[in-house]
């Protein structure tokens, strides 16, 4: 069974700092890739960033590229999201997801999104 546990969101104010991490069970996490999908107040859920199996290659949406970083600790079964210079705009539940394929990418597995972690960036 997979699980799924966001953890590390918070209150910030603009212009700092917060590191998610996420720790996962029920598979070979070293064999996935990870994605941070992220829901806002009001809308529906967007991607935010991707990190291939052994973490050399990542990808983010063009709102957050140079701020947020995603990694990955395989001997862990974590992935992380080190977010800085945060906006209002970040405000979101913050939460991650696994690909439905082993070792290549074949999209968002939804299912095994956890509960999430709340972002709140506000003065």
């Amino acid at each position: 069974q997979v699980q799924t546990v966001e953890s590390g969101g918070g209150l910030v104010q603009p212009g700092g700092s917060l590191r998610l991490s996420c720790t996962v069970s029920g598979f070979i996490f070293s064999d996935y890739w990870m994605y941070w999908v992220r829901q806002a107040p009001g809308k529906g859920l967007e991607w935010v960033s991707w990190i291939n199996v052994d973490g050399r290659e990542t990808k983010y949406r063009e709102s957050v590229k140079g701020r947020f970083t995603m990694s990955r600790d395989n001997a862990k079964s974590t992935t992380y999201l080190q977010m800085n210079m945060l906006t209002p705009e970040d405000r979101a539940v913050y939460y991650c997801v696994r690909d439905r394929s082993r070792i290549v990418s074949g999209g968002l597995e939804w299912s095994t999104r956890g509960q999430g972690t709340q972002v709140t960036v506000a003065s």
